[in-house]
Protein backbone atom coordinates (compact mmCIF):
# COMPACT_ATOMS: atom_id res chain seq x y z
CA UNK A 1 0.00 0.00 0.00
CA UNK A 2 2.89 2.37 0.74
CA UNK A 3 3.95 2.17 -2.91
CA UNK A 4 0.49 3.26 -3.97
CA UNK A 5 0.33 6.17 -1.53
CA UNK A 6 3.56 7.77 -2.72
CA UNK A 7 1.92 8.64 -6.05
CA UNK A 8 -0.69 10.87 -4.45
CA UNK A 9 -0.72 14.37 -2.99
CA UNK A 10 -0.68 15.04 0.71
CA UNK A 11 -4.09 16.74 0.46
CA UNK A 12 -5.51 13.53 -1.02
CA UNK A 13 -4.61 11.50 2.08
CA UNK A 14 -7.98 11.96 3.87
CA UNK A 15 -9.80 10.62 0.80
CA UNK A 16 -7.35 7.70 0.55
CA UNK A 17 -7.94 6.84 4.21
CA UNK A 18 -11.69 6.94 3.62
CA UNK A 19 -11.36 4.57 0.64
CA UNK A 20 -9.14 2.14 2.59
CA UNK A 21 -11.70 2.14 5.41
CA UNK A 22 -14.47 1.30 2.92
CA UNK A 23 -12.40 -1.53 1.42
CA UNK A 24 -11.89 -3.05 4.85
CA UNK A 25 -15.60 -2.78 5.60
CA UNK A 26 -16.44 -4.65 2.38
CA UNK A 27 -13.87 -7.30 3.32
CA UNK A 28 -15.11 -7.67 6.89
CA UNK A 29 -18.85 -7.60 6.22
CA UNK A 30 -18.94 -9.30 2.80
CA UNK A 31 -21.37 -6.58 1.73
CA UNK A 32 -21.28 -3.84 -0.95
CA UNK A 33 -20.41 -0.25 -0.08
CA UNK A 34 -21.36 2.82 -2.14
CA UNK A 35 -19.31 6.02 -2.41
CA UNK A 36 -20.68 9.51 -2.96
CA UNK A 37 -20.18 11.06 -6.40
CA UNK A 38 -16.47 11.13 -7.23
CA UNK A 39 -14.65 13.27 -9.77
CA UNK A 40 -12.37 11.52 -12.32
CA UNK A 41 -9.26 12.01 -10.19
CA UNK A 42 -10.95 10.45 -7.15
CA UNK A 43 -12.17 7.55 -9.28
CA UNK A 44 -8.59 7.00 -10.44
CA UNK A 45 -7.28 7.02 -6.85
CA UNK A 46 -9.99 4.62 -5.69
CA UNK A 47 -9.27 2.19 -8.52
CA UNK A 48 -5.52 2.30 -7.81
CA UNK A 49 -6.20 1.31 -4.19
CA UNK A 50 -8.86 -1.27 -5.05
CA UNK A 51 -6.36 -3.21 -7.15
CA UNK A 52 -4.54 -4.06 -3.91
CA UNK A 53 -7.60 -6.06 -2.80
CA UNK A 54 -8.01 -9.28 -4.79
CA UNK A 55 -11.45 -10.12 -3.42
CA UNK A 56 -13.05 -6.72 -4.13
CA UNK A 57 -14.47 -5.51 -7.44
CA UNK A 58 -15.95 -2.13 -8.31
CA UNK A 59 -18.41 -0.58 -10.71
CA UNK A 60 -18.98 3.12 -11.41
CA UNK A 61 -22.16 4.81 -12.56
CA UNK A 62 -23.24 8.42 -12.96
CA UNK A 63 -26.81 7.83 -14.22
CA UNK A 64 -26.28 9.98 -17.32
CA UNK A 65 -24.38 8.57 -20.30
CA UNK A 66 -20.67 9.49 -20.31
CA UNK A 67 -21.04 11.03 -16.86
CA UNK A 68 -17.93 12.66 -15.43
CA UNK A 69 -18.94 12.42 -11.78
CA UNK A 70 -19.88 8.91 -10.69
CA UNK A 71 -20.75 6.87 -7.63
CA UNK A 72 -18.60 3.78 -7.23
CA UNK A 73 -19.91 0.55 -5.76
CA UNK A 74 -17.31 -1.60 -4.01
CA UNK A 75 -18.41 -5.20 -3.62
CA UNK A 76 -17.18 -8.76 -2.98
CA UNK A 77 -16.17 -10.39 -6.25
CA UNK A 78 -19.10 -12.86 -6.13
CA UNK A 79 -21.69 -10.03 -5.99
CA UNK A 80 -23.58 -8.85 -9.10
CA UNK A 81 -24.54 -5.15 -8.88
CA UNK A 82 -27.77 -3.68 -10.27
CA UNK A 83 -28.74 -0.11 -11.22
CA UNK A 84 -30.61 0.27 -7.92
CA UNK A 85 -27.36 -0.21 -6.00
CA UNK A 86 -26.18 3.22 -7.18
CA UNK A 87 -29.05 5.11 -5.49
CA UNK A 88 -29.09 8.01 -7.95
CA UNK A 89 -31.85 9.93 -9.70
CA UNK A 90 -31.85 12.34 -12.64
CA UNK A 91 -34.01 15.42 -12.15
CA UNK A 92 -35.10 18.20 -14.48
CA UNK A 93 -35.35 21.83 -13.46
CA UNK A 94 -38.40 23.75 -14.66
CA UNK A 95 -38.39 27.55 -14.84
CA UNK A 96 -39.77 30.32 -17.12
CA UNK A 97 -37.31 29.97 -20.02
CA UNK A 98 -39.07 32.71 -22.01
CA UNK A 99 -37.79 35.36 -19.62
CA UNK A 100 -34.38 34.10 -18.52
CA UNK A 101 -31.70 31.58 -19.52
CA UNK A 102 -29.85 29.83 -16.71
CA UNK A 103 -26.33 28.47 -17.03
CA UNK A 104 -24.30 25.70 -15.41
CA UNK A 105 -22.67 28.06 -12.89
CA UNK A 106 -26.09 29.41 -11.81
CA UNK A 107 -27.34 25.89 -11.09
CA UNK A 108 -24.16 24.94 -9.21
CA UNK A 109 -24.28 28.09 -7.10
CA UNK A 110 -27.85 27.44 -5.96
CA UNK A 111 -27.09 23.77 -5.43
CA UNK A 112 -24.24 24.64 -3.06
CA UNK A 113 -26.43 27.10 -1.12
CA UNK A 114 -28.62 24.18 0.00
CA UNK A 115 -25.99 23.19 2.55
CA UNK A 116 -25.47 19.76 0.98
CA UNK A 117 -21.97 18.65 0.02
CA UNK A 118 -21.12 18.67 -3.72
CA UNK A 119 -20.41 14.94 -3.41
CA UNK A 120 -24.17 14.28 -3.20
CA UNK A 121 -24.63 15.62 -6.73
CA UNK A 122 -23.46 14.18 -10.03
CA UNK A 123 -23.20 15.91 -13.39
CA UNK A 124 -25.16 19.02 -14.32
CA UNK A 125 -26.22 19.28 -17.97
CA UNK A 126 -27.64 22.39 -19.60
CA UNK A 127 -28.96 22.24 -23.16
CA UNK A 128 -30.58 25.29 -24.73
CA UNK A 129 -31.55 26.54 -21.30
CA UNK A 130 -33.07 23.23 -20.19
CA UNK A 131 -31.40 21.77 -17.09
CA UNK A 132 -30.91 18.27 -15.73
CA UNK A 133 -28.71 17.08 -12.88
CA UNK A 134 -28.01 13.89 -10.95
CA UNK A 135 -28.67 13.66 -7.23
CA UNK A 136 -28.07 10.99 -4.58
CA UNK A 137 -31.31 9.28 -3.60
CA UNK A 138 -30.67 9.84 0.11
CA UNK A 139 -30.96 13.63 -0.26
CA UNK A 140 -33.56 13.74 -3.05
CA UNK A 141 -36.54 14.60 -0.83
CA UNK A 142 -34.63 17.44 0.82
CA UNK A 143 -33.52 18.79 -2.57
CA UNK A 144 -37.07 18.65 -3.97
CA UNK A 145 -38.39 20.56 -0.97
CA UNK A 146 -35.65 23.20 -0.84
CA UNK A 147 -34.32 23.70 -4.38
CA UNK A 148 -36.95 26.32 -5.19
CA UNK A 149 -34.96 29.13 -6.79
CA UNK A 150 -31.82 29.79 -8.82
CA UNK A 151 -30.78 33.35 -8.10
CA UNK A 152 -34.04 35.31 -8.28
CA UNK A 153 -35.69 32.80 -10.60
CA UNK A 154 -38.34 30.51 -9.13
CA UNK A 155 -37.83 26.87 -10.13
CA UNK A 156 -39.22 23.45 -9.36
CA UNK A 157 -37.76 20.04 -10.10
CA UNK A 158 -39.16 16.67 -10.98
CA UNK A 159 -37.60 13.23 -11.31
CA UNK A 160 -37.14 11.85 -14.83
CA UNK A 161 -38.17 8.21 -14.72
CA UNK A 162 -37.40 7.19 -18.32
CA UNK A 163 -33.69 7.19 -19.29
CA UNK A 164 -34.69 7.93 -22.89
CA UNK A 165 -35.36 11.50 -21.71
CA UNK A 166 -31.88 12.00 -20.23
CA UNK A 167 -29.70 14.60 -21.94
CA UNK A 168 -26.84 13.14 -23.98
CA UNK A 169 -23.41 14.68 -23.44
CA UNK A 170 -22.87 17.41 -26.06
CA UNK A 171 -19.48 18.62 -24.90
CA UNK A 172 -16.73 17.76 -27.34
CA UNK A 173 -13.27 17.28 -25.88
CA UNK A 174 -10.43 17.85 -28.31
CA UNK A 175 -7.56 15.47 -27.57
CA UNK A 176 -4.02 16.58 -28.20
CA UNK A 177 -0.42 15.69 -27.41
CA UNK A 178 1.72 18.25 -25.67
CA UNK A 179 5.36 18.41 -24.61
CA UNK A 180 6.19 20.37 -21.46
CA UNK A 181 9.32 20.97 -19.40
CA UNK A 182 7.52 20.08 -16.17
CA UNK A 183 4.12 19.25 -14.67
CA UNK A 184 3.90 22.57 -12.84
CA UNK A 185 0.45 24.11 -13.07
CA UNK A 186 1.70 27.37 -14.62
CA UNK A 187 3.82 25.52 -17.18
CA UNK A 188 0.99 23.25 -18.37
CA UNK A 189 -1.58 26.08 -18.63
CA UNK A 190 0.90 28.23 -20.58
CA UNK A 191 1.55 25.37 -23.01
CA UNK A 192 -2.09 24.36 -23.48
CA UNK A 193 -3.33 27.88 -24.23
CA UNK A 194 -0.14 29.17 -25.84
CA UNK A 195 0.22 32.04 -23.38
CA UNK A 196 3.23 33.27 -21.41
CA UNK A 197 4.18 31.74 -18.07
CA UNK A 198 3.64 35.19 -16.58
CA UNK A 199 0.05 35.34 -17.88
CA UNK A 200 -0.51 31.76 -16.70
CA UNK A 201 0.79 32.63 -13.22
CA UNK A 202 -1.46 35.71 -13.01
CA UNK A 203 -4.51 33.56 -13.83
CA UNK A 204 -3.57 31.14 -11.04
CA UNK A 205 -2.76 33.82 -8.47
CA UNK A 206 -5.91 35.72 -9.45
CA UNK A 207 -8.10 32.84 -8.31
CA UNK A 208 -9.19 31.92 -11.83
CA UNK A 209 -7.91 28.32 -11.87
CA UNK A 210 -9.46 25.24 -10.30
CA UNK A 211 -7.90 21.79 -10.16
CA UNK A 212 -10.43 19.02 -9.54
CA UNK A 213 -13.06 21.61 -8.58
CA UNK A 214 -10.86 23.28 -5.94
CA UNK A 215 -9.39 26.75 -6.47
CA UNK A 216 -5.59 26.66 -6.56
CA UNK A 217 -3.27 29.67 -6.26
CA UNK A 218 0.03 27.75 -6.14
CA UNK A 219 1.79 28.17 -9.50
CA UNK A 220 4.24 25.34 -8.74
CA UNK A 221 1.54 22.74 -7.99
CA UNK A 222 2.55 19.45 -9.65
CA UNK A 223 -0.24 18.04 -11.81
CA UNK A 224 -0.99 14.33 -12.01
CA UNK A 225 -2.89 11.99 -14.32
CA UNK A 226 -6.63 12.61 -14.62
CA UNK A 227 -6.44 16.03 -13.00
CA UNK A 228 -9.17 18.28 -14.35
CA UNK A 229 -8.39 21.98 -14.75
CA UNK A 230 -10.94 24.75 -15.13
CA UNK A 231 -9.54 28.13 -16.20
CA UNK A 232 -12.04 30.99 -16.06
CA UNK A 233 -12.26 32.68 -19.44
CA UNK A 234 -10.37 29.92 -21.24
CA UNK A 235 -12.14 26.58 -20.77
CA UNK A 236 -11.33 23.22 -19.25
CA UNK A 237 -8.42 20.81 -19.61
CA UNK A 238 -7.92 17.25 -18.42
CA UNK A 239 -4.58 15.54 -18.17
CA UNK A 240 -5.47 12.17 -19.70
CA UNK A 241 -2.07 10.50 -19.60
CA UNK A 242 1.59 11.15 -18.93
CA UNK A 243 3.11 9.25 -21.87
CA UNK A 244 6.79 9.54 -20.92
CA UNK A 245 9.83 11.61 -21.78
CA UNK A 246 11.15 12.79 -25.14
CA UNK A 247 14.79 12.53 -26.24
CA UNK A 248 15.23 16.12 -25.03
CA UNK A 249 13.95 15.05 -21.60
CA UNK A 250 10.62 16.87 -21.90
CA UNK A 251 7.39 15.27 -20.72
CA UNK A 252 4.90 14.15 -23.33
CA UNK A 253 1.29 14.55 -22.20
CA UNK A 254 -2.00 13.43 -23.67
CA UNK A 255 -4.59 16.08 -22.84
CA UNK A 256 -8.24 16.79 -23.52
CA UNK A 257 -9.40 20.36 -24.06
CA UNK A 258 -12.90 21.75 -23.83
CA UNK A 259 -13.07 25.20 -25.37
CA UNK A 260 -15.50 27.79 -24.09
CA UNK A 261 -18.52 28.24 -26.33
CA UNK A 262 -19.76 31.80 -26.68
Amino acid sequence: MENVLQHFRKEEQPFIEQVVSMMREVEDRYAPKLTDFLDPRQQFILDSIRRQYEEIDSSAQGALEDAERRRVLLFPSYYTPSDNDFSSKVVEVHYPTKFVTLKHKDVLGSMMSLGIDRSKFGDIRVQDGAIQFVVALEVLDYVRANFTSIGKVKVHINVIEDPIDYFVQQEEWITDTLTVSSLRLDTVIASVFNISRQKSASLIQGGKVKVNWSEKDQVSLELQELDLLSIRGHGRVKLIMIEGRTKKDKLRLQIGRLELKN
